[in-house]
């Protein structure tokens, strides 16, 4: 760093220097926005003065149970206050938060827990019989359960374990909490989907999380007092570090525990949501869902979606819902979303078409991240803007992971030559945006030429009887493996496999037109992304 001439007296102190950190959020919530509603579920309604009270009680009982800072707490909870609290509570204690994905079985969350040494686990009723035959194939005893009951949702406690609730009532609400010496101390330890072997442990720092509400709020053009929905998993990428940034702006906090079109659109009636964000599964639910269902509203609804790139079909019918929508993208190990797409005045003066394609673009780079760019497979340089040319997504800046935990050779490669390396295929257009078209192990080569499968995907979407596609390679002894793709129809809807490969081959060349199509539910993952994997499994053996 350059030096000025003399800098006697100009080192860091405490009064200039603090460690980053959204527990800050926390605190200025309940000094400035103390009574405002803070976060609510059902009947149960707590104000920011409360929310940091049930939080410094968490970490003070969780450090009477013995976690140190640097323990793990994990959680295995769906959207219900107990993991929102969490969120804060458990870096309070000066502990990493690791939520776990609901919808794992056993085998895997025994393989966390041992990963991670977890000291502690909240665990909702409802999946405490799968966690329990975890703890049966764990070679120790594994972290001590607390039970977390919903009785409303149909889930009572057990009895086997203390209870969240009584859990807090152990805790002081005036603890002080573990506030990070570094603000490169990890917060939370999210495990990926693991879909090609052991999930790989992805450590987030506090620095990161704040960065990423304060560029979040810029992204979704954010005012104060949100009303935001938590439809997005907090198991997954800690909720896109929305929870963390809802007492930034003296937001609310809707928990979701169902992610149904009833229950959106019903607390869309109800609580007056204003954000929301989602995967393009659960707006193709909202399209998809049946008049009695919908409600009308009369205010503007900002929805962000990433996961599978979206059709421009399916941003289209739900912006004819009446929602703002933004096409956003990012992975577990950037904290959740870091590239948004905007959109340009003079997007409104080109055809509809044109617009919601370019509306389901990935975009440009978000405000906390430092650079983002598309590189030759092979030279590693930049690819031209020129919409055609594919390359590697790389990214670097304060919202990307410390590193997969407990696995350095990863890492290594991860951080090749100083970029983090995503493995997802993509181009620029012109104006600087990117348009993913493939995972690197997604991609289709038919006869020699690359398929984009999310090209396909998104031309079979535009068939008003498709409800939800993917296609994948299957093998083919003439061209080495064509596309092959999976639909679900809408209900009350029929086609046949004739139909859409004549619908796609008079939209797309003849090599990137499926050669068979087979109509069944997809397999997804609890936050709405299809298991691709599955399904090349099951076109292997067709």
């Amino acid at each position: 760093m350059a030096a000025m001439a003399d800098e006697t007296g100009l080192e860091k102190n405490p009064a200039n220097y603090v460690p980053l950190s959204p527990l800050s959020h926390l605190r200025r919530a309940r000094d400035v926005f103390g009574q405002r509603e803070a976060l609510v579920y059902g009947d149960r309604r707590y104000n920011w003065n409360e929310v940091h009270e049930r939080c410094s009680r968490m970490a003070s009982a969780l450090s009477s149970m013995g976690v140190k800072p640097g323990d793990v707490v994990s959680a295995v909870c769906p959207n219900i206050p107990a993991i929102a609290e969490a969120h804060f509570g458990v870096p309070a204690a000066g502990a990493v938060l690791n939520a776990i994905n609901v919808r794992l079985d056993a085998d895997t969350i025994a393989y966390v827990f041992d990963h991670c040494d977890a000291r502690v686990a909240l665990v909702d009723s409802q999946f405490l019989p799968t966690v329990q035959r975890a703890l049966e194939l764990m070679d120790g005893s594994g972290p001590e359960l607390i039970e977390v009951a919903d009785p409303a949702a149909g889930f009572p406690a057990s009895g086997e374990y203390q209870e969240y609730e009584e859990l807090l009532a152990t805790g002081d609400p005036s603890f002080r909490w573990h506030d990070p010496e570094d603000e490169w101390d990890s917060i939370s330890l999210n495990y990926t989907s693991g879909t090609t072997g052991r999930p790989k442990g992805v450590v987030c720092h506090h620095r990161g999380a704040y960065l990423m509400t304060m560029g979040t709020v810029i992204s979704w053009e954010m005012t104060l007092y949100p009303r935001f929905l938590a439809v997005v998993p907090l198991f997954h990428c800690n909720g896109w570090c929305h929870t963390w940034m809802m007492p930034l702006v003296g937001g609310t906090i809707i928990c979701c525990r169902n992610i149904n079109a009833e229950s959106i659109f019903g607390a869309i009636r109800d609580e007056r949501i204003t954000h929301f964000g989602g995967a393009p599964i659960v707006l193709n639910m909202l399209v998809n869902a049946p008049d009695a269902v919908r409600v009308r509203f009369d205010h503007e609804i900002r929805v962000f979606t990433a996961g599978a790139p979206p059709s421009p079909s399916t941003i289209e019918a739900v912006e004819e819902l009446g929602f703002t929508i933004m096409q956003v993208y990012g992975l577990t190990e950037t904290y959740g979303h870091v590239t948004e797409c905007l959109h340009p005045a003079e997007w409104q003066g080109i055809g509809s078409e044109e617009r919601y394609a370019r509306m389901a673009r990935q975009g440009i780079r978000i405000p906390v991240m430092e650079d983002i760019d598309v590189v030759d497979q092979q030279t590693r340089e930049p690819v031209p803007h020129d919409g055609t040319t594919l390359g590697e997504v790389i990214m670097k800046g304060n919202t990307v992971m410390r590193g997969y935990y407990r696995n350095p050779e990863a890492t290594r490669e991860a951080f090749a030559g100083g970029s983090f390396q995503t493995g997802d295929i993509a181009y620029r257009d012109e104006a600087g945006y990117i348009q993913i078209t493939d995972r690197l192990k997604d991609i289709i080569i038919s006869g020699g030429e690359n398929v984009s499968s999310v090209e396909v995907e998104a031309t079979l979407m535009a068939h008003p009887a498709v409800s939800l596609c993917a296609v994948v390679a299957r093998p083919d002894a003439k061209w080495g493996e064509t596309p092959c793709a999976f639909v679900e129809l809408k209900e009350n809807m029929v086609a046949g496999e004739a139909e859409l490969i004549a619908f796609c081959r008079e939209r797309l060349a003849g090599f990137k037109t499926p050669k068979s199509v087979f109509f069944q539910e997809l397999p997804k993952t609890s936050t709405g992304k299809i298991q691709k994997f599955e399904l090349r499994q099951q076109a292997r053996s067709m």
